[in-house]
């Protein structure tokens, strides 16, 4: 019996195997291609082994609870439908891997592209199996990021980078909807399982929310599919390399659009705005794609426009509501899959052997490559619908269906001429890709001589047209069985008697097929002198193209607007920007406490302790004088500010929240150190009183009202909170259940650690960027003086002489610091007991990851100050992004590790372990997510710590020589 627990693997063995391969080193072709490849196999063999648990409609459901009460959990649902996408994913997924072996340079970084297509692969999987609406969402827009990734893999390249931004866009912001109509769908049902969803059809179609729901959800999936008017991002994305195009158009990314319109099929078909809003969508596109990719001259875009006008041809079927016309429908699938993935192969290898893709200079390759050419061809002549090649069979059934009546409209009536007229267009660019390319006279002005590509290149594309060659001559013995599980888990009851013989007898689907390949024969010879001087067709058309219309769009939004934006409400300066914000948090507050005056108490003072009242005089006044001095002398201000802090701290302690109070002073330490770092590269004051005085002054009143509503709200918000009587609080719940079910008495590390568990692994992840993004920007940042007007000589001395001033003010301190560096660097071993103390005394009481890890920075942080840069990273060592990668992947891999033996995701596990000599020592499963915390936290501070560092002990340069800089300076036009 198939195991639900194969779904995890299903999903979760490529998001591992893009993990393992991005850690592998830079050169590690080999082993990134055999790790991705295996990891593909393994998967395709997992697909094939449910294929039993799935037949006659049977479903394989594996369910962990996430937020229950809500609704959400982490659902993995396979069923007919489902095995039949995953199979083209894994399967389709393997031969390219092979087939990027061969393709990809030496040169490029190859494990980046294998770390990105098995993430791409595993995004896929998630979609197709996903068992939540929600989380199909979730998947649905990791496709719309790796497929950028991917898109843009040469980044170097203006193409590939506009490609890839394209492609986000759309489809990012199609997936910002989809999930808009997912939330309206599980409103509607009032749930957001997926089996739920599909028993309620009648429910969704008769509900109000029906049109928006709907309108949303093909937004996503028209978006996707690259429908039209969304279709010409597709093109765009060519600019990757050919394994990414075989591997989008075939099996994944454009088929998300189609798969998720015949998911939901079953509960959205039936009526006239799907009818007409989805049929008009596909027939534009099944012409327009067709029409377009006769006139192109690139390989890849021919085929691009090709993939859309088949994925315009699924559309139209699945808008005419018929069960028949759904059967045809995911028949197209497959063998899209087939015959597009061994086109775009064939056309990687003409590109890798002839140097080029342009047809223009291709000519006569069949001499050159005779095996390719012919796998080529057959694969062409399948896309073109010849007999006898699977391409053929669901065409026909596309042509029955658009025969049938389903609805008294002037759609319905166009559609079978449509139809016709488009698989004529599809003969044409199908004869044009194989005359122009394989015959004719042999081409001579290529950059490079072609000639067959190895044999392990080529077995991927003579596997998939074998493919179409089987499914072609005996359908019913090759995929009659797999495709009526497929169509059985969509239809159900509703599954209709349909036919995949080859041959029907004469009729009207035939004669069309007929008219559609002499009209397609006829069409090419009359236009063949034209396409090989032509652009992309009419100049009517090449105007409203929507690519066009989408740059404008995006000039406008991205320029115009947003200069306009940033005129009125942009501004370089942090005060303007806080005042904002400050400003909003008032208004809300206030209109919050406004509505609900009348629960408040009322204010009393009473009970006040004179000894805490006198320390928070003290308190404020030292804020009142940080500000103050802030004008005046920077560093006295820290001073003031340290001491505010420092209060801060007692006030935690003395109303018994010591837990606070410790992370408060630890971190105080942290920042007064780091601020007094950044000192140096803060601007320098502007007196602006002498020259605007009355101005300045009464913004510097009115900064000063703000922050004393501000304060004053916050204190009366926490007066309100601290005094109104309420029912059983979450505090108490957390005070009851945090030894019982957490394993500590610290209740507020239990509540980090277990109970809130994934709101600090958020946080942590939040932090690590934080970190990261301050390294990025000041790694490489020196502020120089306002000397622009200055000769360039004057300004290289005028550098050299800081910098050297710089050195020397550092010697001369590191005089006066002998004693206390000796002593600082003796604390480094004490402060790293301390560390451990707080991290294992955390769980039961004041300490813990976070704690311990600010306080183990401050080690490092004393190291710097006594040694200086150099003297401590030649004998610590330290690498702190390393230690931020642990950090994710301890916090992370603690949840997982619930998954794995049935709780939810970061599930916490206690038990008292016998030690020798000691006793029972209480454990938990959490302290290994504090470990996380710990190492990230210790990693973000050095990180930064080292930002700034490196900034004050730059070493200098050499003095400019002076022929030298004149030299430079003539050169450069300066005096």
């Amino acid at each position: 019996m198939w195991s639900s627990e194969w779904l995890i693997l299903l999903v979760g063995l490529p998001f591992l195997g893009s993990l393992l391969t991005a850690l592998l080193p830079s050169h590690s072709r080999s082993a990134a291609n055999w790790l991705a490849g295996a990891m593909a196999l393994a998967c395709f063999g997992i697909a094939i082994s449910a294929y039993s648990a799935v037949t006659d409609g049977m479903v394989v459901r594996h369910q962990v609870e996430w937020v229950p009460h809500l609704g959400l959990s982490l659902t993995l649902r396979l069923d007919g439908f489902a095995w039949m996408f995953s199979m083209l994913i894994t399967g389709i997924g393997a031969l390219v891997i092979l087939y990027a072996r061969y393709y990809m340079s030496p040169k490029d970084p190859v494990v980046r592209f294998y770390a990105l297509l098995l993430a791409f692969m595993g995004a896929m999987q998630g979609l197709v199996v996903s068992g939540n609406i929600i989380l199909l969402a979730v998947f649905w827009e990791l496709t719309s990021i790796f497929s950028f990734l991917l898109i843009g893999y040469w980044h170097h390249n203006q193409a590939a980078r506009d490609g890839a931004r394209m492609a986000l866009t759309i489809t990012g912001a199609g997936g910002l909807c989809l999930l808009a109509g997912m939330v309206l769908l599980g409103q509607i049902v009032g749930s957001y399982d997926l089996d739920v969803v599909l028993q309620s059809g009648d429910l969704i179609r008769a509900s109000d929310l029906y049109l928006p729901t709907l309108l949303l959800i093909l937004a996503g999936a028209l978006t996707k599919s690259a429908q039209f008017p969304f279709h010409f991002w597709l093109p765009n994305a060519m600019a990757a390399p050919t394994p990414v195009s075989a591997y989008l158009h075939s099996a994944t990314m454009v088929k998300a659009g189609v798969f998720l319109l015949t998911r939901f099929w079953p509960v959205l078909s039936g009526t006239d705005a799907w009818f007409f809003i989805v049929g008009f969508a596909g027939l534009s596109t099944l012409l327009i794609g067709a029409y377009f990719a006769i006139f192109q001259h690139d390989l890849k875009g021919l085929l691009a426009y090709s993939t859309i006008s088949h994925l315009g041809l699924v559309t139209t079927l699945l808008s005419l509501g018929s069960p028949l016309a759904a059967v045809a429908a995911i028949f197209h699938m497959v063998n899209h899959a087939t015959f597009k993935a061994s086109l775009f192969m064939a056309a990687g290898i003409i590109d890798h052997e002839a140097g080029t893709r342009d047809m223009r200079r291709l000519s006569g390759l069949f001499s050159f490559l005779p095996i390719t050419a012919t796998l080529a061809m057959v694969a062409s002549a399948a896309m073109a619908g010849v007999p006898l090649l699977n391409g053929f069979l669901s065409k026909e059934m596309f042509f029955a269906e658009t025969l049938e009546q389903h609805r008294a409209s002037v759609l319905d009536t166009l559609t079978p001429y449509v139809a016709t007229i488009a698989a004529a267009f599809a003969v044409t660019y199908s004869i044009r890709l194989i005359h122009t390319v394989f015959f004719g006279p042999r081409a001579s002005d290529l950059p490079k001589v072609p000639h067959e590509p190895p044999r392990w290149m080529r077995l991927p594309i003579e596997l998939l047209v074998l493919a179409c060659l089987v499914v072609g001559t005996i359908p019913g013995l090759s995929i009659g069985s797999y495709l009526d599980t497929a169509v059985v888990s969509v239809l159900g009851d509703a599954t209709p008697v349909y036919s995949l013989s080859i041959w029907h007898g004469f009729n009207l689907p035939l004669a069309m097929s007929i008219v559609a390949l002499l009209g397609g024969i006829v069409l090419y010879m009359a236009l063949k002198s034209y396409l090989d001087r032509c652009e992309e067709g009419p100049p009517i058309f090449r105007r409203l193209k929507g690519q066009r219309i989408f740059e404008r769009i995006l000039v406008a939004v991205s320029w115009r607007w947003a200069r306009v934006a940033e005129r009125f409400l942009g501004t370089r300066r942090l005060q303007p920007q806080l005042r904002l914000i400050v400003v909003a948090a008032i208004l809300a507050g206030v209109w919050a406490m406004w509505g609900a005056r009348h629960l408040a108490p009322q204010l009393t003072i009473s009970g006040v302790d004179p000894v805490l009242a006198m320390m928070w005089l003290v308190g404020g006044g030292c804020a009142v004088a940080a500000a103050y001095q802030a004008k005046f002398h920077r560093l006295a201000a820290l001073i003031f500010l340290g001491v505010a802090g420092l209060v801060t701290c007692i006030t935690f302690v003395w109303l018994s929240a010591p837990d606070l109070g410790v992370t408060q002073l630890l971190v105080e330490i942290v920042t007064t150190v780091l601020i007094l770092l950044g000192l140096r590269w803060l601007p320098k004051r502007d007196d602006q009183i002498e020259r605007h005085g009355f101005w300045v002054r009464l913004r510097r009143g009115r900064d000063f009202f703000i922050a004393v509503i501000a304060g004053a709200g916050m204190a009366l918000l926490a007066y309100y909170m601290m005094m109104t009587p309420l029912p059983p609080s979450v505090g108490d719940y957390y005070l009851q259940h945090a030894y019982s079910e957490g394993g500590g008495t610290n209740v507020v590390n239990v509540i980090l650690v277990d109970f809130r568990g994934f709101d600090t692994l958020g946080e942590i992840v939040v932090l690590a960027v934080v970190a990261l993004t301050v390294f990025a920007l000041l790694r490489r940042f020196r502020p120089a003086e306002d000397n622009s007007e200055l000769p360039y000589q004057q300004r290289e001395q005028n550098e050299y002489d800081s910098i050297q001033r710089d050195r020397e003010v550092g010697e001369t301190l590191k005089d006066y610091l002998l004693v206390p560096s000796v002593i600082m660097r003796w604390m480094f071993a004490a402060i790293t007991l301390l560390a451990a103390y707080l991290f294992l005394r955390g769980h039961d009481l004041p300490g813990g990851g976070f704690a311990a890890g600010v306080a183990m920075a401050i080690g490092f942080l004393l190291q710097y100050l006594a040694g200086g840069t150099r003297w401590v990273e030649e004998r610590l060592r330290i690498r702190p992004v390393q230690w931020i990668g642990f950090g994710l992947l301890a916090a992370t891999a603690t949840g997982l590790g619930s998954l794995t033996v049935g709780y939810p995701f970061l599930t916490s596990y206690f038990q008292y372990t016998e030690i020798p000599f000691i006793g029972g020592v209480p454990t938990a499963s959490a302290l290994f997510f504090d470990l996380g915390v710990f190492s990230l936290v210790v990693g973000a501070t050095v990180l930064m710590l080292v930002a700034i560092a490196h900034q004050s002990l730059r070493a200098p340069k050499a003095r400019p020589d002076r022929a030298v800089a004149e030299r430079t300076a003539v050169e450069q036009g300066e005096s």
